[in-house]
């Protein structure tokens, strides 16, 4: 373009060249590690200036300030603080798996903390570092001018570290990006060996060398097949999770230690999270957490309550917090100047074919060094064979360029030869001397044939590279701090971390709800006093007892019509009876005025089956189980009641069912299922019996035909009644006589369906509890009968609840 002349273009065309020269810049320049060192522009200047101002692993310490800015000053022509930031990183051991920068004082730590200003820290290389460096000096590599053409830096560091690999990179460049995790050194120095003897090895033999990751901060890698397909692809996804151990207190509490985190996880943040999931009640069963690390280790310590199922914590917290985080691999560096993604084989060949030319170019530094070198020998021979002459001739010259002259026309040597003559010292005229010019010449000789050798035969380079490794895992090699783990990720669900088990629920009067195991109920004779079943307050009696799985759904139906949900494994369980349970209203939004009148517990509801309902009125009313699929944690309404009448039963039947309703006053009626019209949630009910005066329904059963009914009074007594006894009657009559009351036994208060093979625990209201066979205690008697004394009750105590064990004892917790 002319000199003032202004030439317009495009914008369009403008934005995409300069775009794509800064795309290119920064991708080449700044964001993109070199598949040859692993190392990016500014990380391979740093370690240059550090090991140009002398910064060994054993030599003093130098201010970080200095060291910025010997890198600003000389090579990186950018800011002191991502110069810095770059330095830092290289000197965390919980960034970088082996750290190339050996730092003194604050570089940052795993609460993400920042590290102290450059004028304080210090630093120097690691020692692992300068086998980055070595051999710099023998035209090993390129060099290429700096920004302002003043000085020399290299294109690439020789690298006799497979750093790519061993400490891995993450950048972000323009339209792309590379995340490389970090490996065993031991490992990689293999798998490099193994592919320098099997160049044809495929990825499932550098599989069985290459485990997989392996971050500095540990942790467990799961997923074999993801490994396998970012290895042999150079993308994928590794699922990385937190280790935890459990640990028991004095005090019979458990707590769960984390002592490894995903790479990368910011721990200050993490333990927050865990505090803050805690406090809003989104992970049940933690008391406490408090950070305990120190410079030993870290140990995050999560208390958990007494009451706490640690499974189910832990899931939670892979599950909600950076425990379990996936790491994407995305194997991206700069080969031969362009980005491209490597597989890991790809990645291993691209280092052995890289030390393949160091190694060269080094014979052949070597080899041209050693040539001058006996060629200068080659002429110190002949003056020493000809000592008197040569020193004759250069007495005789009057000038250094005469006897120089002289001697290479007198001897026969060659400018340098004759030089390195008038040069050398009188003290290597000695006859030791001499001797030591022929030691010194014979072994420059076998260097050379050496060298050649070497050079002309490929093999032999290999075997070399091979050595570099072998050596480089027995001085750095370490046992790998990650464990790789073939199964497969799967979302878990709080029932898989839960074992099955048969418990007893109690629900209390003014609302408390517990969780036994049944084991804690042992069998005893009838007629007992029982033992503690739920401690409760003097005002406080148990209304509710059921029998149930951990993985049981327990629908709770209330006095006034409502229905709620619990998972039975979320109702804190109590291995001893005697205690009084957890608030219900700390699990369920429940109105404080409400009472659980009827529990049901099932593993699921099965489609086309209905639930039936029961009132204390002998309303009865069945509904469809997809109304009530979805159950809020504030209930939904189940049946529309009329003023004083209470929802008092409850069971899921099918349209071949038929439900029974037992009254207080000892009455009983047995009707078909099918008898009922199926309505909504929101209606009310039918006429199921016609009461007598001051009677009401106290019991709902599902008839089974080869079972009995078993009845059971306020008083303790109780009877079991073949089914056949119970005739078949249309919904709405008066039904037949159960169990004959009187004033010794009191008015019926429970009514449940029993095998001969069952057991029933039966619970008073101030929660004694007695576990009775049935077959062995309970005698089979007619409807018109007073029954046998199963329970011994106090003289202000009553029967409260009867619940049957539907598994045979020696099948409990299965």
């Amino acid at each position: 373009m002319e000199a003032g002349v202004i030439k317009p273009v495009l914008i369009e065309e403008e934005m995409k060249s300069s775009y794509l020269d800064y795309a290119m810049s920064v991708i080449v320049s700044r964001a993109l590690p070199d598949v040859r060192d692993g190392l990016k522009p500014v990380q391979r200047r740093i370690l240059y200036a550090m090991d140009e101002l002398g910064l060994r692993y054993n030599s003093p310490y130098k201010k970080s300030a200095r060291i910025v800015g010997e890198v600003l000053g000389k090579y990186h022509p950018h800011g002191d603080a991502p110069v810095y930031e770059a330095m830092v990183r290289m000197a965390q051991d919980f960034t970088m798996r082996y750290p190339l920068i050996d730092g003194q004082g604050n570089f940052g730590s795993m609460d993400d903390d920042p590290p102290a200003a450059m004028r304080y820290t210090e630093a120097r290389l690691a020692k692992i570092a300068e086998e980055m460096l070595v051999d710099i000096d023998k035209d090993t590599v390129d060099f290429m001018p700096n920004f302002d053409d003043s000085l020399k830096e290299p294109v690439v560091l020789p690298a006799r570290l497979p750093n790519l690999l061993v400490n891995g990179s993450s950048g972000i460049a323009v339209g792309m990006a590379t995340n490389i995790p970090p490996h065993n050194l031991a490992e990689i120095c293999d798998a490099i060996s193994y592919l320098i003897e099997n160049p044809e090895a495929d990825i499932d033999e550098l599989l069985e060398i290459v485990k997989g990751p392996d971050f500095p901060t540990g942790g467990i890698v799961l997923g074999g097949q993801g490994i396998r397909n970012a290895y042999a692809t150079g993308q994928g996804k590794v699922v990385v999770r937190a280790r935890i151990v459990e640990e028991s207190t004095k005090s019979g509490r458990h707590n769960l230690i984390i002592t490894e985190l995903p790479y990368q996880t910011n721990k200050a943040a993490l333990v927050e999270k865990i505090a803050e999931l805690a406090r809003e009640r989104r992970i049940e069963g933690i008391a406490e957490v408090r950070d305990e690390s120190d410079r030993h280790g870290m140990r995050i310590v999560v208390g958990l309550r007494k009451d706490a199922q640690a499974g189910k914590v832990i899931n939670n917290l892979y599950k909600y917090t950076a425990m379990q985080s996936a790491f994407f691999i995305n194997m991206l560096a700069l080969v031969d100047g362009q980005p491209q993604v490597v597989s890991l084989k790809e990645a291993l060949n691209c280092y052995i074919n890289f030390r393949r030319e160091v190694i060269t170019r080094r014979s052949q530094f070597e080899l041209q060094k050693a040539k001058e070198r006996a060629h200068i020998l080659e002429g110190f021979r002949i003056a020493l064979d000809h000592l008197d002459e040569v020193v004759q001739t250069i007495r005789k010259a009057e000038t250094v360029e005469s006897a120089r002259t002289g001697l290479m026309e007198k001897f026969g040597l060659s400018q340098a030869q004759a030089q390195a003559i008038l040069d050398m010292q009188l003290r290597r005229l000695a006859r030791l001397e001499q001797q030591k010019v022929m030691e010194e010449y014979g072994e420059v000789v076998k260097n050379i044939a050496y060298l050649e050798d070497l050079l002309a035969n490929p093999k032999k380079i290999l075997f070399l590279i091979q050595q570099d490794v072998m050596e480089l895992k027995k001085e750095y090699g370490d046992k790998r701090r990650t464990t790789v783990s073939s199964e497969e990720v799967e979302e878990f669900h709080e029932e898989d971390l839960i074992p099955h088990q048969d418990v007893v629920i109690t629900v209390s009067e003014q609302g408390y709800i517990k969780r036994t195991p049944v084991s804690a109920y042992q069998k005893q004779h009838r007629g007992g006093v029982g033992v503690t079943g739920m401690v409760t307050r003097d005002t406080d009696m148990v209304r509710h007892c059921v029998v149930a799985d951990t993985h049981d759904d327990l629908f709770l139906f209330t006095n006034r019509g409502k229905m709620y949900k619990l998972k039975v494994y979320d109702i804190p369980q109590d291995t001893s009876r005697a205690t009084k349970g957890t608030a219900l209203a700390g699990l369920i939004s429940i109105d404080p005025k409400e009472q659980v009148t009827a529990t049901v517990a099932a593993r699921t509801l099965p489609d086309g089956a209905f639930i039936v309902m029961a009132t204390s009125m002998g309303m009865v009313k069945k509904t469809r189980v997809e109304s009530f699929a979805s159950v809020r944690s504030s209930g939904i309404i189940a049946m529309k009641l009329r003023s004083g009448e209470e929802l008092v039963g409850a069971d899921i039947v099918s349209d071949k069912d038929e439900v029974m309703l037992v009254t207080r006053n000892g009455q009983a009626i047995r009707f078909a299922v099918k008898g009922i019209r199926p309505t909504s949630r929101t209606s009310g009910g039918v006429r199921g019996i016609r009461l007598g005066a001051g009677d009401c329904v106290v019991a709902l059963v599902t008839v089974n035909v080869g079972a009995d009914l078993l009845t059971v009074t306020e008083k303790g007594f109780g009877k079991r009644t073949p089914m056949k006894n119970f005739p078949l009657h249309r919904r709405g009559g008066k039904g037949v006589m159960a169990h004959r009351l009187n004033e010794k036994t009191g008015k019926l208060i429970a009514a449940r369906v029993v095998a001969p093979s069952e057991h029933i625990i039966i619970i008073s209201s101030r929660g004694s509890a007695i576990r009775i066979p049935v077959d062995e205690e309970i005698a089979c008697q007619g409807r018109a009968t007073l029954g046998v004394h199963l329970k011994r009750l106090e003289p202000d105590d009553r029967v409260a609840s009867v619940a049957c064990i539907y598994r045979p004892e020696n099948k409990e917790g299965e």
